[in-house]
């Protein structure tokens, strides 16, 4: 579910390594997986609830316009694609810089051309010192021939040292940047590079922090990559769910809750949604809301909450892929919902829609429930249910595994 928050997008080079196949068009639009490469980055920003993406284009800018369906099918109608174009090539500092007027206070920022598969809200949710204006995602790799390198002194970056051949092992910028709008402070104006001009600096000033990810990074700048990334990425976006209930399982079931007043969450909820999404699982809700047909409250009310649900997980560092409700009864009283549905657990609907709808590795995915009707659906619907019978759930699901 997107909240508004803004994640910026650097797709303006020219991507020349990749020689021909780039000479009409931009390197982030080159389809990988069958659609454009940008399209993934959108994608995996959108489910961890940015709905503001900001394009700062250059090169061959106009077919960033024309894409603009392809980029936005499969996302909700709430997500927001802003195009900029930059005048001249201003390099990443500079088209930084030209977007001024339009960055949020802080903002997520990715290169257009790499996948670092992390939790983007566990960067942006880590503590911000005042002195700070940025934190960046960063890989140990174990060759960093073909990379610039990053020094770690605790959690703050202390250099950044040019490529070097048979360097060894090391510390590379994966890419991904949590960004205090202040930075444009210390870009000059005209053209100039994020990475060799203003970064460094800011680090010899003690200013950027550092925190380091272990986990797949790609970018397809090389024809090798880009080959690399035809299998990889779309099998990186096949993930095992964790399918949870939402009264009794996230939060205390009080009877009916439709107001955030009436939330009381669960002990180490908030803990175990961030520790499936660290993993790299896709966290879904499916739950019951009878109390839409009976009168209680509506759909409206419901979503509201579950979007006040997704802004307080959003400051754990956590977020939900996709919550699904089933208001229908069929002992209700407001005729539109009385009625059966085989969205309604124990059928299996709403995980079978997920299902058909999300890249899901069913064989390791699996439903936590505090009932047994939500058993019965995983189950029906081909998955292990386990049964929540209340208490801290982050140290239930330490001791399940699909």
């Amino acid at each position: 579910m997107a909240a508004d928050h803004q994640c910026v997008i650097l797709v303006g080079g020219r991507g020349t390594r990749l020689g021909a196949l780039t000479k009409d068009r931009p390197k982030p639009l080159l389809p990988v997986g069958g659609k454009p490469f940008l399209s993934t980055l959108i994608h995996e920003a959108v489910r961890h609830g940015f709905s503001n993406i900001l394009l700062l284009a250059g090169f061959k800018a106009d077919i960033f316009s024309d894409e603009l369906a392809a980029l936005r099918n499969g996302l909700p109608l709430s997500v927001n694609i802003d195009i900029l174009t930059e005048p001249e090539p201003l390099g990443t500092g500079g088209a930084l810089r030209f977007a001024a007027h339009h960055l949020r206070d802080h903002f997520l920022m990715l290169n257009g051309d790499s996948f670092f598969d992390i939790n983007l809200l566990d960067l942006t949710s880590r503590p911000f010192p005042d002195s700070a204006i940025g934190r960046l995602g960063l890989k140990p790799q174990a060759d960093v021939s073909r990379y610039g390198t990053v020094q770690l002194d605790g959690e703050r970056i202390g250099s950044f040292a040019e490529k070097k051949p048979g360097a060894g092992p090391g510390l590379i910028n994966g890419g991904v940047y949590w960004f205090r709008k202040e930075i444009l402070d210390h870009i000059g104006t005209g053209p100039c590079s994020l990475e060799r001009d203003v970064l460094p600096t800011l680090a010899r000033e003690g200013r950027l922090l550092g925190t380091v990810y272990d986990n797949y990074l790609l970018d397809i700048g090389l024809p090798e990559t880009l080959a690399q990334a035809q299998k990889e990425i779309p099998a990186r976006l096949r993930r095992p769910a964790v399918f949870l209930d939402r009264d009794g399982v996230l939060n205390h079931d009080v009877g009916y809750a439709h107001r955030p007043e009436q939330i009381t969450w669960v002990e180490g909820a908030m803990e175990a949604v961030k520790a499936w999404n660290d993993s790299g699982y896709y966290v879904f809700v499916v739950s019951n809301q009878a109390g839409v047909a009976r009168g209680y409250y509506s759909e409206e009310d419901v979503r509201v909450l579950h979007r006040w649900m997704a802004t307080q997980l959003w400051h754990a560092g956590a977020h939900i892929d996709a919550f699904a409700y089933c208001p229908y009864h069929p002992e209700g009283v407001v005729p539109t919902y009385t009625k059966s549905s085989l969205h309604r657990k124990p059928s299996p609907g709403m995980i079978l829609d997920l299902i058909e709808s999300w890249p899901i590795d069913i064989a390791r995915s699996f439903l936590i429930g505090d009932n047994d009707s939500d058993i019965a659906a995983a189950r029906a619907a081909g998955l292990p249910g386990y049964l929540f019978r209340g208490g801290n759930l982050a140290h239930f699901a330490r001791t399940r595994s699909a």
